[in-house]
């Protein structure tokens, strides 16, 4: 799948004040449609979490292994490659012409489609059926309608929609306003009018200028859509160049796009792109031979998926900067359970320089009646991809340590642990 090329928003950035007032009402965002997504998908769920891509190979014996070794679980197929990822254990998306709102018009068309569901629905790779990429608002209704027939007809798996990032133009959208404005519609038409069983969107940070400010913003703003929603989240990162404007990642700064994205309550990850003809990087070359930030991310892809499993269960009741605060951030509260022991100066930030310091994301047991939700896992990431950091972190107990590489947790001390995070690394904290 080719992705459309970064294309600043109106020249401008979202600034500094948007960290107060971006949020402020976000969590109203899409209130009332959380009852109606988690009934119509309840037979859709996630399992293990999703680690995919965008833009690659036809799915040969050949590439499926590359991808499986690597830690990808999730492959793009044509009806023909299912048996394909069949026979390397992966789960694959379906992409089939006849997935379009406008089969459903044509009577010999959606005799197709149905025939085509018949065929696949019960493949034991078939995970998720590709309807389209980043849609304008005005597409909605229509998605929706396919959405809720394929829901009907095949129930156990996602019909996936990837949406666009907070620097498209109003008109790329189909709303109006404010940057944050406009992409709050957008978010809450798509949950209303097409009622997603997952909210996907994609966003590219690294230019060749710097670092574009809103990444954290995006996150933030889909994360409470999510959590609203009643879904889980996936985020799509950069893993190339395709413009002169924009970097090719270096693998700690993959690292930290996998871990900011862990520690914001993302249940998938995605890079832009596996290969693709014009773009530079990636994972493959065009003869299927890995990059340099394959193996970087064979590792970082076992993590993910580790990670996220560990707090599949809980629900993200938290996510704060301690240092730098890009917009769409917020600072740890005084009173917080897991704090920095010292805590981390606060410092300006200034786009398009990297964003220093370290995230916390909370996560724990969702609250029940009135009784408030209590963290009870922090995931720890180090924000600066060019050095390491060590840190105190203070809990309210006995803490342990996950081990991602190994899946077992360690005891770490009992109120204060001090970590080593690797340049864009983290680490998972429990308290016991």
């Amino acid at each position: 799948m080719f992705k459309k090329p970064f294309l600043p928003r109106r020249s401008r950035w979202v600034n500094s004040r948007w960290p107060a007032r971006a949020l402020a009402g976000v969590i109203v965002l899409c209130a009332g449609s959380r009852a109606a997504i988690t009934s119509s998908a309840a037979a859709w769920k996630v399992g293990t979490p999703i680690v995919t891509y965008w833009a690659g190979p036809p799915m040969t014996d050949a590439a499926a292994q590359q991808m499986a070794d690597g830690g990808w679980n999730l492959v793009w197929c044509a009806e023909k490659e299912l048996d394909v990822a069949r026979r390397h254990g992966l789960r694959a998306q379906l992409t089939d012409p006849l997935l379009t709102p406008a089969t459903l018009d044509d009577p010999v068309q959606r005799e197709k489609l149905d025939a085509l569901l018949a065929r696949v629905r019960r493949h034991p790779a078939l995970y998720a059926y590709f309807i389209t990429d980043e849609p304008n608002a005005k597409d909605f209704p229509a998605l929706g309608r396919l959405v809720a027939y394929l829901r009907k007809r095949d129930p156990a798996h996602l019909a996936y929609i990837n949406l666009f990032p907070t620097y498209a133009t109003n008109e790329q959208l189909g709303n109006s306003g404010d940057p944050v404005t406009a992409y709050q519609a957008h978010l809450r038409q798509f949950v209303d009018e097409v009622k997603p069983a997952l909210l996907s969107y994609d966003h590219y940070q690294f230019t060749v200028k710097g670092d574009s400010p809103d990444y954290f913003l995006n996150l933030a703003l889909v994360r409470h859509a999510a959590q609203q929603a009643g879904v889980p989240f996936l985020n799509i990162v950069q893993a190339c160049t395709w413009s002169p404007s924009m970097r090719v990642p270096t693998s700690d700064e993959v690292s930290y796009l996998v871990h900011t994205t862990l520690a914001y309550g993302a249940q998938g990850i995605s890079y832009y792109v596996y290969s693709h003809p014009g773009h530079t990087g990636g994972i493959a070359h065009a003869d299927g031979t890995p990059t340099p930030l394959y193996p970087a991310l064979t590792k970082l892809n076992h993590e993910f998926a580790a990670i996220a499993a560990q707090l599949q269960p809980l629900r993200s009741l938290g996510v704060y900067h301690a240092g730098m605060r890009p917009p769409g951030a917020e600072p740890l509260p005084t009173d917080a359970p897991f704090a920095l022991d010292p805590p981390l100066p606060a410092q300006n930030y200034q786009p398009p320089e990297p964003v220093k310091g370290v995230l916390l994301g909370y996560f724990g047991p969702a609250a029940k009646g009135k009784k408030a939700a209590v963290p009870t896992r922090v995931l720890v990431v180090n924000l600066d991809y060019q050095a390491e950091k060590v840190v105190g972190l203070r809990g309210p107990g006995r803490l342990e340590v996950f081990d991602a590489t190994t899946g077992r947790w360690s005891r770490a001390g009992t109120g204060r642990v001090e970590l080593s995070l690797p340049r864009g690394g983290a680490t998972l904290v429990r308290v016991r």
